[in-house]
């Protein structure tokens, strides 16, 4: 497989390719790689939100306001 980038984007993959002492090609698998890991995760969860949600298991906005505000200490 070929990619071809806009020459400022290959300047940043290079410098940031040296600045690691990779190649190239090795960051961007790394980075495909890693992408690929969390958008399954993220599926995986939106999944899991949507079936709690079927099975009535949520809460409301205000409740999820009151927890961050708790958590933040502004209550």
């Amino acid at each position: 497989m070929e990619v071809s980038f806009a020459p400022e984007l290959e300047a940043r993959l290079n410098r940031i390719a040296s600045q690691t002492g990779k190649g190239p090609d090795e960051v961007v698998r790394e980075l495909v790689a890693n992408y690929l890991d969390h958008d399954e995760w993220f599926r995986q969860e939106v999944a899991k939100g949507l079936a709690s949600l079927d099975r009535g298991k949520f809460i409301s906005h205000d409740e999820v306001r009151r927890q961050m505000e708790r958590k933040l200490g502004l209550q």
